[in-house]
């Protein structure tokens, strides 16, 4: 099963609109900084916040990016 398969599944199971191509890689983005910008379990806690939080996934990557440590 691929991943868009299984989020199709799921999103059926639980009875919301699966995410288009754009907020897909927007979440994306949104775990890999936080994966990134602390320890990985932050990923799908960020992602699990976004969610609840009734924001764009483009709006929550751009706060994330404003938290995360600078690159060096």
């Amino acid at each position: 099963m691929t991943r868009r398969e299984w989020v199709l599944r799921f999103c059926a199971e639980i009875g919301v609109e699966p995410p288009g191509d754009a907020e897909i890689a927007a979440l994306l983005d949104l775990a890999a900084t936080a994966a990134h910008g602390s320890e990985r379990p932050a990923a799908p806690l960020a992602c699990w916040a976004a969610g609840r939080s009734g924001r764009s996934a483009t709006e929550l990557g751009a706060i994330a990016e404003q938290i995360a440590p600078p690159t060096s």
